[in-house]
């Protein structure tokens, strides 16, 4: 492990942990990863993420709208056969802003007071609808939802998660394909 300490704006320290896992290399045109690929290059990560937004039904998505401003809206997920599940109602606003502009980020639930337990955990990527029954189907079978509905497949650009260490550090997960794990600690 590589580690780092970097003199921020504010005159705090910040220690950069570099793992030696495996990195996903994207091809040139796109600089995104499926959940199973994210999941093989950084497992412990890829759990602590599964475990935040599993301890919770709903979650927050961002899209934007069509002048470009931000939408949040709940929306609940699925991690099914590698992969994470954006789920949604016919012609929902979201469905449509996704549609328009594939572009998200989900949140996870932080429960409720302030312990955060498990972090703080954020994805942003880009959302591809799955408009084909067969490819749905799978899906159906699992998880049940009412028809008809929008479903999308997630393609991962970033996973990061912020957390308390030690009673003293500020910690910043930042993942993104084609790097290791990247840590910033702040006190």
């Amino acid at each position: 492990m590589t580690r780092a300490t970097d003199r921020t704006a504010t005159g705090t320290t910040a220690e950069t942990s570099t793992p030696g896992g495996a990195g996903i290399t994207p091809s040139p045109e796109t600089s995104t990863a499926g959940w199973a690929d994210f999941a093989a290059a950084e497992p412990e990560l890829a759990r602590i993420a599964e475990e935040r937004f599993g301890a919770f039904t709903h979650h927050t998505l961002a899209t934007l709208r069509k002048d470009g401003s931000p939408r949040t809206t709940g929306l609940e997920v699925r991690f099914l056969d590698g992969e994470l599940w954006l789920g949604m109602m016919p012609d929902s606003v979201k469905a449509l802003d996704l549609r328009r502009d594939p572009r998200f980020a989900l949140q996870a639930n932080p429960g409720e007071g302030q312990s955060m337990g498990g972090g703080d955990v954020r994805i942003s990527g880009r959302a591809v609808e799955v408009t084909d029954p067969a490819g749905k189907s799978r899906y159906t079978e699992e998880v049940g939802p009412p028809e008809p509905f929008h479903l999308f497949r997630t393609e991962l650009t970033e996973v990061v998660r912020t957390s308390i260490e030690d009673n003293t550090y500020l910690a910043v997960q930042v993942w993104k394909p084609g790097a290791p794990v990247r840590t910033v600690r702040r006190t």
